[in-house]
This record gives structure tokens, C-alpha cells and sequence, in this order.
């Protein structure tokens, strides 16, 4: 009877530290993310990934982006870019200028439903070089449905 006691302790313990992380998402603090070696892209938003296979940059862009949305954004949408269902699973972004603009105004504009932040515009806090790095990670990973 003790055991069953203890693994019940243990499952509601773990369901309330699962609940806080799940209601936690507003108060995200962004970390810096070193972008040295990727062209400055300037203040105006590109409306497509500049960094896209093609561009000479593009392994770099996404080993900057693999750590960029490891310190960022997988809190969140998870490891490897692995949601585990309550945010987007961000490998089925479509690859192409409609994932683009779906980044693009996402990270701009963050994510709020009814008052709530459930994704804060990352654009404040993170430099257009390291966002285009992450979507360039995210378009390497990218799975077809």
C-alpha cells in the first residue's frame, strides 16, 4: 500500500511540474545568439529566407539556427524541433516563401489569445540574422507530411 501511495505522490507531482511548465510560456527570457559570419541583413525584414540552400552562407546559417533555437525557442516547441503537441511542431512548416511568411509574422508579431502570450514577438529580442538562421535549422529538419 505504501508503494502505491509514494507512485501516486510521484504522478501528481510530476503532472503539476508538467502543468506550471505548460502556463509558462509569457515570461520567456530570450538568449543572445552570436551571429558573427552571416550577412548583415539590415534593419527592413527580408520577406523570404535569405539564407535558403543556394546561398553561401547556408551551413552556417543553419548551425547558427540548430543553437539559436536550442536556446530559444525548445523550451517551447521542443527538442529537435519535436513538439510534444501543445505548440506547432515546427518540422511540418512548409518549406518555401508560405513558410515565410507564416515565420515572418510569427516571430514578428508573437502569438496572444485572449490576453495570454502563449509566444512572445521574438523580433524584439532576437536579430533578423538569428530568426532567418532558426527558420534555415528548421527547413533542414523539415518533415513532408
Amino acid at each position: 500500500m505504501t508503494h502505491y501511495k509514494n507512485t501516486l505522490k510521484m504522478t501528481a507531482c510530476t503532472l503539476a511540474l508538467v502543468a506550471g511548465q505548460v502556463l509558462a510560456h509569457g515570461n520567456v527570457t530570450p538568449q543572445s545568439v552570436d551571429t558573427k559570419g552571416l550577412e548583415a541583413l539590415g534593419e527592413e525584414w527580408r520577406d523570404t529566407n535569405p539564407y535558403r540552400e543556394g546561398h553561401p552562407q547556408h551551413e552556417l546559417a543553419i548551425k547558427v539556427g540548430a543553437s539559436a533555437y536550442n536556446q530559444n525557442c525548445a523550451a517551447c516547441h521542443g527538442l529537435e524541433g519535436i513538439s510534444g503537441g501543445i505548440t506547432p511542431d515546427l518540422r511540418y512548416l512548409e518549406v518555401g516563401d508560405y513558410g515565410d511568411e507564416w515565420f515572418k509574422e510569427r516571430v514578428i508579431n508573437g502569438a496572444v489569445r485572449d490576453g495570454r502570450v502563449y509566444m512572445p514577438k521574438m523580433a524584439d529580442f532576437l536579430s533578423q540574422e538569428a530568426l532567418w538562421s532558426i527558420r534555415t535549422w528548421l527547413e533542414s529538419i523539415a518533415v513532408e507530411e
